[in-house]
């Protein structure tokens, strides 16, 4: 994800299932760097071809056993690695890169990473390559490839998992006051004060930790305005923060939260400490809007909650009279890999190779749904039956659907954007939502640092 800002790389965003780690990419590890036999370290022209990833298990593991492959079937074409913990990773790829050392495969978050090595000339262009690989391209969910594509050119291959976020609910809650799950805006703010009213919150919230409220309005952004409002912002448009749809999603927002929407003190709350969640398994708040990662753990030290059949969840609902389509999705669409510009055409070729035969085969799809995820390749679907759990099932099947239905699947925005936008846009969300600022305050304070 973004380097800079507290995402789903911690153990704080737990994985589908209670023995997997961090579903959609890895932990910070326990060690690192760790070099192969052989491996250089770098990627500069005439190296060979290396390749820098992220320990923590099970991912690392996995990404072991890719390399592995590919060099038992390609003994004079070797692929060296150098393995990192996450920060360590984070500060020495983007160092490494700037002075033409970097790897010759760049394992990255896409997004607004992505882009500023695009915009560096840093990294093929890989247009032509899945253009020549059609059935690769076509085996990989398409929403996966919005955070790959900068200028509509593809720059980076989409790989191992994807992980949305979702509006999960107690299904007890909802009996208790006689109600439905929400099927749209309005029926969320209908039932707000029947919720409130039988002493149950309607919304948990660890809104201390920043990107949990940023959830929120990367959804009403979509549902109300369309994909093509952050889109804007994303490529750098003037004032795109103040489009009318943005500017109604953040007033939309802020009547949520004046309703008394959340759960008291919720500014007070750490996801870290998982403490949002524990308010939705013990009953204490009716609904939640969080990462698919979330759910390994509210089955772990959730009791009967999720074995029990009183977990439910759904995608965000949408607004009435809004452009966005309810299929679409927000979150972590995949990782993503890339090949240095910097790299000898002989590397280029043996990354090429690599990407093909190795990052989405059978091998490398079953060990990521045996770990509890869902793998960026459609072919995932075929793993699923596999699963004797009935609640993982369910689980697993609905994250495919969410992801495989999508037409869009927007990376989130402290990933889409640069460093700096991302922590000015994190600390103003948590202005909006302690209400210390307006939505066009808001909005000015966001357009200041577009495209820095």
């Amino acid at each position: 994800m973004e380097p800079l800002t507290p995402q789903p790389n911690g153990l704080a965003r737990r994985t589908f299932l209670s023995l997997a780690a961090v579903s959609m990419l890895a932990a910070c590890g326990t060690s690192g760097p760790k070099t192969t036999p052989g491996s250089t370290g770098g990627g500069a022209a005439g190296s060979g071809a290396t390749y820098w990833f992220l320990t923590g298990q099970p991912q690392q593991g996995i990404r072991e056993a890719q390399v592995k492959r590919f060099n038992d079937a390609n003994s004079g074409t070797q692929l060296k690695t150098t393995e990192f913990q996450n920060d360590a990773f984070k500060q020495k790829i983007k160092t490494a890169i700037g002075a033409g050392q970097g790897p010759t495969l760049i394992w990255g978050w896409g997004g607004g990473g992505l882009k500023s090595y695009v915009d560096a000339g840093q990294v093929e262009d890989l247009t032509d390559f899945f253009g020549q690989n059609a059935a690769l391209k076509e085996s990989i969910f398409p929403s996966a490839f919005g955070a790959a594509t900068v200028g509509g050119k593809i720059y980076a291959m989409p790989v191992e998992t994807t992980t949305p976020i979702v509006l999960f609910y107690d299904k007890r809650a909802f009996d208790k006051i006689g109600a439905q799950p929400p099927q749209s805006w309005g029926d969320i703010m209908d039932l707000v004060p029947k919720f409130n009213a039988a002493k149950i919150a309607p919304f948990s919230l660890g809104g201390q930790s920043r990107w949990t409220n940023m959830m929120w309005l990367e959804f009403l952004f979509d549902r109300i305005g369309g994909s093509e409002v952050f889109q804007n912002i994303f490529e750098g448009k003037a004032n795109g923060w103040s489009d009318p749809s943005a500017l109604k999603a953040l007033d939309e927002m802020q009547k949520l939260i004046k309703a008394g929407g959340f759960i008291k003190g919720f500014s007070s709350i750490t996801a870290d400490s998982n403490a949002d969640q524990a308010l939705l398994f013990t009953g204490k708040a009716a609904m939640m809007l969080h990462g698919a990662w979330t759910y390994g753990n509210m089955k772990s030290a959730g009791g009967d909650f999720v074995t029990g059949g009183h977990l439910g969840y759904m995608n965000f609902p949408g607004v009435d009279g809004g452009k966005g389509d309810p299929s679409d999705t927000v979150g972590n669409p995949g990782q993503y890999l890339s090949i240095s510009s910097k790299a000898s055409a002989a590397d280029k070729e043996t990354a090429k190779k690599f990407l093909a035969n190795n990052t989405l085969d059978d091998a490398s799809v079953d060990a990521w749904v045996k770990s509890g995820s869902i793998s960026v390749a459609k072919s995932s679907k075929d793993r699923l039956a596999g699963i004797t759990d009935k609640s993982d099932s369910e689980w697993l099947n609905f994250v495919y659907n969410t992801s495989a239905n999508a037409k869009t699947f927007a990376q989130s925005w402290d990933q889409a954007l640069s460093p700096t936008q991302a922590e000015t846009l994190l600390d103003n969300i948590a202005k909006l939502f302690q209400l210390s600022i307006s939505p066009q305050q808001f909005a000015d304070s966001m357009n200041a640092v577009i495209g820095k």
